[in-house]
């Protein structure tokens, strides 16, 4: 059955929809050796379609694994400065895989990979309604009126935060510990929430992404989700 061109590659694994639909308008993939000019392009799966001349990986099944990024790594399959990354750290018998969503360089915990872009795509979107739950430690006096604030929805430079619920945990001379869960899971969400309120993050770790938990998985170590399990939680999405 014929798909989109730019959802075939990203269920390749190369990368997500998004990035081949960009990739197809840099004029860099070719099918039957004739350059691709719109994401609209249909495929049956059985042609030669090459990105900067080399051939996509077979599509295999879609996997999805649990990772416990360390802070320290960038969530990122490339960097320009060369420092260390999620994917120069994980096992040497991982296929190729690409993150859902990300962690930045000073955040740990639980992030998903998967071998579909197409997965990766509809596992980030807003829609889905997936909680990301998250163990925070802050340096500063929590205010808990300012907390609630926060919990209804804020606007900071022009940006809209909705509704997040934090349990404060407790406050240790000019530390404390918070579990703030969110729906949106935008760019530093948790960062800019609590610089609004005066504190400043120390560490950030994600305990949640949805139904996946970080349970005892060690720093580093991966786990693949099996089979079944994935197909339950993620039914038509797959």
């Amino acid at each position: 059955m014929a798909e989109r061109i730019a959802k075939f590659i990203a269920r390749s694994g190369v990368c997500s929809r998004r990035q081949a639909e960009e990739i197809i308008r840099q004029k860099r993939v070719t099918v039957n050796d004739e350059i691709v000019k719109s994401p609209a392009f249909n495929v049956e799966g059985d042609e030669k379609i090459l990105i900067d001349g080399e051939k996509l990986p077979q599509i295999e099944h879609t996997r999805l694994w649990l990772y416990h990024k360390p802070s320290g790594l960038l969530t990122t399959h490339k960097d320009t400065e060369n420092r260390a990354t999620v994917f120069d750290n994980l096992p040497p018998e991982m296929p190729r895989v690409i993150s859902v969503g990300r962690l930045d360089l000073n955040s740990e915990g639980l992030l998903l990979l998967t071998n579909s872009g197409a997965l990766s795509r509809q596992l980030e979107l807003p829609e889905n309604g997936w909680k990301r739950r998250y163990k925070v430690r802050v340096h500063g006096f929590v205010d808990k009126k300012k907390l609630a604030e926060l919990e209804k929805g804020v606007m900071i430079d022009g940006v809209e935060y909705g509704k997040v619920k934090i349990e404060f945990e407790g406050q240790n001379s000019a530390n404390a510990w918070l579990t703030i869960t969110l729906s949106e899971g935008k760019n530093r969400e948790v960062r800019k929430l609590m610089k609004y309120i005066g504190l400043e993050v120390s560490r950030l770790i994600r305990l949640s992404y949805g139904p996946f938990q970080l349970g005892s998985l060690k720093r580093g170590e991966v786990k693949e989700v099996p089979q079944k399990v994935l197909k339950e939680q993620l039914g038509s999405k797959l």
